[in-house]
């Protein structure tokens, strides 16, 4: 079985039901299976061993999506944003590769594959003769390429079988009424675009795609379409929120997923605050582990933010716990297992982990992959997140985590968001730097009572040398907060020191 057998399913018991909305675009399940049949003859008789997207959301990107899967070819969506050398540079690792680029590359990037805008590709897949052969489940659908922050972007691999155990975890049993809709925004090339798609088809729920992320082409397509569910990023939900202006355009919304970066705590308690009757859910994943492996549920969500009791109401900050079929360890350096509320590296086994990247299986003998994220697990087995192991600031031989500063740092009612760096230092090798972003209507505490605050709950070893306040954090897009650029910033370079 492959993930096109989703969509063969859902074009033969509703085929006439509205299965993708994009720009006033609509096509029923029968008519997006015909297009990605006829994408797969013209995929099987190129040369193309791979299926490239360098565009942003749009109905070619899903007829690609399962057009590929049913040609046996890895679909590998290319991040638009990158620079044309870096586009050209992922281009040779693919090639030869079908590509769907969006109108303003089409032309310069003919010379380096078969090349088609969007809509022409959308036209030749409609206009092709249906193809029905299919691939294996053991075949790759897809094939991401990461950030590649600390070097060259690494080409994480996920077959069927990881896309489809995924699905079976995640979706609900009955098929979703007509009038339900999933929104769509974040972009093509990050993992939870593919498994919206997905779930969005094993559902039945109308696919509402945004091109483009910005707050008000989302508020009008959720007035226009009235989707039920919708993935943000946190920096995609603040701005959301910031648009709103006590309106009511999201009436019809009844679930909510964030995830892809950590979310502010004061920002989840004013969308908990704004949405009393909206379920939410904290997705934790990555695209090596085929998206989400742990999840605060819904009812998580409203038992913490209703609780006095401290412990409780920290599950607000927490990943929530494993999916069905997951497994989640807390290890050592030395990779040994660790017990409730140690704090080590966050490792991950289960069907829907890959671990796999083209040149090499990430995981143990065992089965484990390493995610690099740091963490620990209370009692009840809720996972915390502490950053990420490449991000640790090594002060004078001693490992920190900027996560645990982060977390006491945001304890103070002044505080919206903090970012804790290593910092060049002859003495140290690095210090420890601190950027803040306020709460709206407080005053900026003194850097004396940030330290102060920090070392009376973690070392003294721990307590930021230096401490700015800026007017906003550095995310991308996806609301990954941008470290080096913190390091980078001249406010906290040149704030007084201890």
């Amino acid at each position: 079985m492959t993930i096109a057998d989703m969509l063969r399913q859902a074009a033969e018991e509703d085929g006439d039901r509205t299965a993708l909305v994009c720009e006033g675009r609509r096509w029923s399940y029968a008519a997006l299976w015909t297009a990605a049949r006829g994408a797969a003859t013209l995929f099987r008789e190129s040369e193309a061993r791979y299926v490239a997207l360098l565009d942003g959301n749009g109905e070619a990107g899903v007829i690609a999506l399962f057009g590929a899967a049913l040609a046996g070819l890895p679909f590998a969506p290319l991040n638009y944003r990158r620079a044309d050398a870096e586009v050209a540079a992922l281009l040779d690792r693919i090639a030869p590769a079908w590509l769907i680029a969006g109108d303003d590359r089409a032309a310069w990037l003919g010379a380096a594959a078969t090349v088609s805008s969007a809509a022409a590709f959308v036209a030749a897949a409609q206009a092709a003769t249906p193809s029905a052969v299919e691939s294996d489940g053991d075949d790759i659908a897809v094939q991401i390429f990461t950030s590649g922050t600390t070097g060259a972007p690494k080409a994480a691999l996920l077959r069927h079988r990881h896309l489809l155990a995924y699905v079976a975890a995640t979706a609900t049993p009955a098929k979703a009424g007509a009038q339900e809709g999933s929104l769509v925004s974040v972009p093509p090339y990050h993992v939870a675009n593919v498994v919206a798609v997905l779930t969005a088809v094993q559902a039945r729920r109308r696919l509402l795609v945004l091109p483009a992320f910005a707050p008000e082409a989302w508020l009008r397509l959720a007035e226009a379409e009235a989707p039920t569910y919708a993935f943000v990023v946190p920096t995609m939900l603040a701005r959301i929120l910031d648009h709103l202006d006590g309106d009511d355009r999201l009436a019809s919304l009844t679930a909510l997923s964030y995830g892809a970066g950590p979310m502010p705590p004061a920002l989840l308690e004013r969308a908990l605050e704004c949405f009393p009757d909206v379920r939410f859910t904290n997705a934790y994943g990555l695209t090596e582990t085929c998206a989400t492996i742990a999840s605060l549920t819904p009812e998580d969500h409203r038992a913490a933010f209703a609780s006095g009791d401290p412990a409780v109401r920290a599950r607000l900050r927490s990943a929530g716990r494993p999916l069905p079929g997951i497994e989640i360890d807390i290890r050592d350096t030395a990779g040994i297992p660790l017990p409730a509320g140690a704090r080590g590296e966050v490792y991950a086994r289960g069907v829907q982990v890959s671990g796999e990247y083209r040149d090499r299986d990430a995981r143990d003998a065992g089965g484990w992959f390493a995610t690099r994220d740091l963490g620990w697990r209370d009692a009840d087995g809720y996972l915390f997140l502490a950053g990420r192991a490449d991000d640790v600031i090594v002060r004078g031989g001693e490992n920190i985590s900027p996560g645990e500063i982060e977390a006491v740092l945001l304890t103070h009612p002044a505080i919206a968001e903090a970012c804790a760096v290593g910092l060049p230092s002859a003495e140290w090798g690095e210090s420890i730097g601190a950027a803040l972003v306020l709460r709206p209507g407080h005053a900026a505490p003194e850097p004396a009572e940030m330290r102060a605050l920090v070392k009376a709950r973690l070392r003294s070893s721990h307590v930021p040398e230096r401490i700015a306040v800026l007017d906003s954090l550095p995310y991308n897009e996806l609301g990954k907060l941008l470290r080096r650029d913190v390091r980078a910033s001249p406010l906290l370079r040149t704030a007084s020191s201890l």
